[in-house]
């Protein structure tokens, strides 16, 4: 038999591990993803609708 005698007697602890393993990957991106997504709330800021844009409304970098 040599030395992969175990081989089968070990094959699901070995499965379940890498599993487990792969799971702790994905869960980790997740988590720089989410992270990450304060820099999309920047974006709420929207001009009002009702308002008409001016060329300054445009053009002044200082206005909010």
């Amino acid at each position: 038999m040599g030395i992969h005698y175990d081989y089968k007697s070990t094959r699901g602890d070995k499965a379940m591990k890498k599993e487990a393993k792969r799971k702790a990957r994905i869960e980790q991106r997740r988590a720089r993803r989410s992270s990450a997504s304060p820099k999309e709330s920047d974006q709420d800021t929207m001009h009002d609708i009702n308002k008409p844009i001016t060329l300054e409304d445009l053009t002044n970098p200082d206005k909010n």
